[in-house]
């Protein structure tokens, strides 16, 4: 596992060239000399408090992103790890797969509605749209009180800001792919 200087200096080293920032222009932004900056890029120095603020002020980032420690850039998510939402009876199994709990503005769910289950959801925030994918089974939605009918191999996108609802119509188990968007 990095140290915390080594976390630092790859989360500046990031931030800069994100920022399309030379170490020169970082250093007139911060008034951290271009020497000690290519110190710390290195994970060569041992910045302070003060400096770690000059230089988070002068890419204007908050200073968490300096300590920030660095994610995967993968994640595998296993359908059988996830404890799901239940709705009609536990007819209606909801997986979170990707929640917006990073600020994404979007969240992928994972569904299983069993024979003539049957969901109605409360409106989300204004603007929100929900796009799904119907892999299996049949579902009926009612959206802004219009009736569509989504076959396996079908997908649909409308505004989710109103109650809109869920029931499966086929003679077995639908299985379908929701992304909620948040503006």
């Amino acid at each position: 596992m990095d140290t915390m200087n080594l976390i630092v200096a790859k989360n500046i080293k990031r931030l800069r060239e994100e920022n399309k920032l030379s170490m020169e222009e970082l250093s007139k932004l911060s008034g951290v000399s271009k020497s000690m900056l290519a110190q710390i890029e290195r994970g060569e120095g041992n910045p302070t408090l003060s400096t770690l603020w000059k230089l988070s002020n002068g890419m204007k980032v908050p200073f968490d992103a300096l300590t920030v420690w660095p994610k995967n850039p993968y994640e595998i998510v296993k359908t059988a790890d996830i404890q799901p939402l239940l709705e009609d009876g536990g007819k209606v199994k909801n997986y979170s797969i990707f929640p917006d709990d990073e600020n994404r503005r979007f969240a992928v769910y994972y569904l299983e509605l069993e024979k003539g289950s049957y969901w109605e959801s409360e409106p989300h925030l204004k603007g929100t749209t929900e796009f799904i994918t119907v892999f299996s089974g049949t579902i009926e939605i009612y959206a802004d009180e219009q009736r569509f009918v989504i076959a396996a191999g079908e997908s649909i996108r409308f505004k989710a800001d109103t109650v809109h609802s869920y029931r499966n119509i086929s003679r077995e188990t639908a299985v379908l792919h929701m992304i909620l968007y948040n503006p």
